[in-house]
């Protein structure tokens, strides 16, 4: 399954907002939306969803406009939007039945997800006894619980600590490996980084930059070389101004030319104790501050 936004245009009165939007992905593949504040990530999620139309574009799977009576939509808000004085389960499978299923259907999946997710003791309780992260974990369960085939999950690890996060983690890779589309927006950039494959950074309305996350890294000049060393000190004072240190404590050496890879690092080897050195690449946060730091 590839979903594709293509060619978006939307305007809120005078506002113009999004401007010719376009971005693919993939089922089976994590893909992550990025942008500041305001760029324009809620409103492409909020037209993906049918929630409101676009001015101009098309939102398409597998080259077909998109039919939402077929396509299943799961949706994690990064604002929260359950009822605090209800109980769990009635408000679980209210909204498991907003989305298509029997009673019997949803409170069966809603029961699952509550084991699958730890919560089970909290099924009869209501949702304002929970902490902020299981309360997190609650309103996750009203995105899947039906099952859907589009997974959308803003700013899903708000709140959750380590544990929780690993929890979290494993039952995106699940999702995944079912072959569903999972679309990541968040600005914890370590884990748009660990799960997505392909981005897309918008900036102002506009996609900045888009494609393989792996492929957008290695378009960048590859003349520097990391280096985690013992002899620190040692390396830097002969080295000079071409080498220093980052904040996790390697050296960052810059070269004249990518063509002195090969020599700076047999050089190195040689003469130093070394326990790694690579080339340099690009973080996704480096990435993210170069296309959405500055608005165009």
């Amino acid at each position: 399954m590839i979903l594709e936004l293509k060619n978006i245009d939307k305007s809120f009165g005078e506002k113009e907002v999004l401007k010719g939007v376009s971005f693919t992905a993939e089922g089976g593949k994590a893909f992550g939306l990025l942008g500041r504040n305001g760029a324009g990530k809620t409103t492409s999620i909020r037209i993906l969803m049918n929630v409101f139309p676009a001015n101009g574009g098309e939102v398409l799977i597998d080259g077909k406009p998109i039919d939402y009576d077929k396509i299943g939509i799961g949706y994690l808000p990064e604002e929260r939007g359950l009822y605090p004085k209800k109980l769990i389960i009635d408000q679980l499978v209210y909204f498991a039945e907003l989305k298509g299923m029997s009673a019997k259907d949803a409170v069966k999946a809603v029961d699952y997800w509550l084991g699958r997710l730890g919560m089970s003791e909290y099924r009869n309780k209501r949702l304002d006894t929970l902490s902020k992260g299981n309360q997190q974990k609650i309103q996750l369960i009203t995105a899947l619980a039906h099952d859907p085939d589009i997974v959308i999950l803003d700013e899903p690890f708000s709140g959750l600590d380590p544990v929780n996060a690993m929890l979290l983690k494993d039952v995106v890779k699940e999702q995944i490996s079912k072959g569903k589309i999972v679309l990541f927006s968040s600005h914890q950039m370590s884990y748009i980084e660990e799960f997505c494959d392909s981005i897309a950074i918008i900036n102002a309305g506009k996609v900045a930059i888009s494609g393989d996350l792996h492929e957008i890294k290695r378009t960048y000049p590859r003349d520097k070389i990391v280096v985690s060393t013992q002899d620190p000190e040692k390396i830097m004072a002969d080295l000079g101004d071409i080498c220093t240190e980052r904040e996790d404590g390697t050296l960052l050496i810059q070269l004249a030319s990518p063509d002195e890879k090969q020599s700076m690092m047999k050089r190195l080897v040689e003469s130093y104790d070394i326990d790694e050195v690579k080339v340099f690449e690009p973080s996704l946060n480096d990435i993210f501050v170069e296309y959405a730091g500055a608005q165009v």
